[in-house]
């Protein structure tokens, strides 16, 4: 058989120091601020089965595991006011 090559990365994808959120409606709700989870539901709630009900529940899912990093009012600030900012390398480059 052939050698084969991939591009995946060897050893495990994602930082050990973030703890997945399943992708279902409980475990999102679960992870969000109160004030944040009926915004959650009524979106979730409105939206219709199949591509537009999974966008919603994705969007949501990632804000889900922004709230859950610690920090996130401040950066949120902090990239508002212009602060800390880091500047992306040039794709001509």
């Amino acid at each position: 058989m052939e050698d084969m090559v991939t591009a995946q990365a060897e050893g495990p994808l994602r930082d050990p120091r973030i703890t997945p959120i399943a992708h279902t409606i409980d475990a999102v709700a679960a992870k969000l601020p109160p004030g944040r989870r009926m915004e959650f539901y009524r979106s979730v709630g409105q939206a219709e089965e199949g591509e537009p009900l999974n966008a919603t529940l994705r969007g949501w899912w990632m804000e889900a595991m922004f709230e859950a990093q610690p920090g996130r009012e401040q950066r949120l600030a902090d990239a508002a006011a212009g602060r800390g900012l880091v500047a992306l390398p040039d794709e001509d480059a």
